[in-house]
């Protein structure tokens, strides 16, 4: 789920990376080569790491889709401001979200049961996707108080969802670096 989510803020640089480490990575991919008496093709460290960060970077994205139409659609808003309740909707839904998808990549490969697996993949993604969260809401509050203080952009327009996609571009960037560091701990698996 990770690649199709990424390429709705990523678009063709993702599509790219998929062809380039995602696909060749996956297990049926590695059995087929295997089969043929191929080496099954390896990816360099950073190209683990960015494979990563698109798992918590997916989570984040779902989770702030959601919360930026339900926040706009009801009308929410925290000390008097929208961005505020997206940011805490975003927050919320993306670390739920990243939770789930880290669990169902983790708890496989290391034989965990539910709750042993969920620990894991918080230990695993709450750091991460935060790291994305601050780039991302960093873009965010840029577009709100500096760019477009006097008309703020809402999610029934174009120019909205443009931006939040370079936003996540940005969180996708700033959750990096966390990833690199999840990964050599052991904390995160390389993928």
């Amino acid at each position: 789920m990770g690649w199709p989510i990424t390429a709705l803020y990523a678009g063709p640089l993702a599509v790219w990376a998929y062809l380039r480490w995602g696909r060749p990575s996956t297990h049926r991919a590695k059995q087929r080569a295997q089969a043929r008496g191929e080496r099954v093709p390896g990816k360099p460290f950073w190209a683990s790491v960015a494979v990563g960060v698109t798992h918590c970077g997916a989570g984040c994205t779902l989770g702030d889709i959601v919360a930026e139409t339900g926040v706009f659609l009801l009308g929410w808003e925290l000390f008097g401001e929208h961005l505020y309740a997206e940011y805490a909707w975003s927050y919320g839904l993306a670390v739920v979200l990243g939770v789930v998808f880290q669990y169902f990549a983790i708890a496989p490969m290391r034989g965990l049961g539910l709750w042993q697996g969920l620990w894991e993949a918080a230990k695993a993604d709450v750091l991460s996707l935060t790291a994305f969260e601050v780039g991302l809401f960093g873009w965010m509050a840029l577009m709100r108080f500096v760019f477009f203080p006097a008309d703020p952009l809402r999610p029934d327009s174009a120019a909205f969802w443009f931006l939040m996609a370079v936003g996540m571009c940005v969180g996708y960037l700033t959750s990096y670096p966390m990833n690199w560091w999840l990964i050599r701990r052991g904390t995160k698996e390389a993928m």
